[in-house]
């Protein structure tokens, strides 16, 4: 059984930055496979980021693509994204999922869910 947890979420206003991280409990082979999503209000569970094993195994939704990078720290069983320019319709909860079930990174199926961390971005 693998917990994720999520942190760094918070209030920012528009252009600002955030650095989200997802701390896995330890590591299992689930947990090479982690993405990151966002439940916006009144949204359905939409994918951000993930970050597959091998150094260039990065996906990135299109409409944040540019403005979110992810990237892994082994020796930390941790996943970070960091997020930039952000927009007032970024806000909602950022959540960090790790062993797909889907067809695709960005298919909201997979074993393990952190609780999520609020994002708020003003204008």
């Amino acid at each position: 059984q693998v917990t994720l947890h999520e942190s760094g979420g918070g209030s920012v206003q528009t252009g600002g930055s955030l650095r989200l991280s997802c701390a896995a409990s330890k590591y299992s082979s689930s947990t090479d496979y982690i993405a990151w999503f966002r439940q916006r209000p009144g949204k359905e569970r939409e994918g951000v980021a993930a970050i597959w094993p091998g150094s260039d195994n990065t996906y990135y939704a299109d409409s944040l693509s540019g403005r979110v990078f992810i990237s892994r720290d082994y020796a930390k069983n941790m996943v970070i994204l960091e997020m930039s320019r952000l927009k007032p319709e970024d806000s909602g909860m950022y959540y960090c999922a790790a062993d797909p079930l889907g067809p695709n990174w960005y298919t909201p199926r997979y074993t393990y869910w952190g609780q999520g961390t609020q994002v708020t971005v003003s204008s």
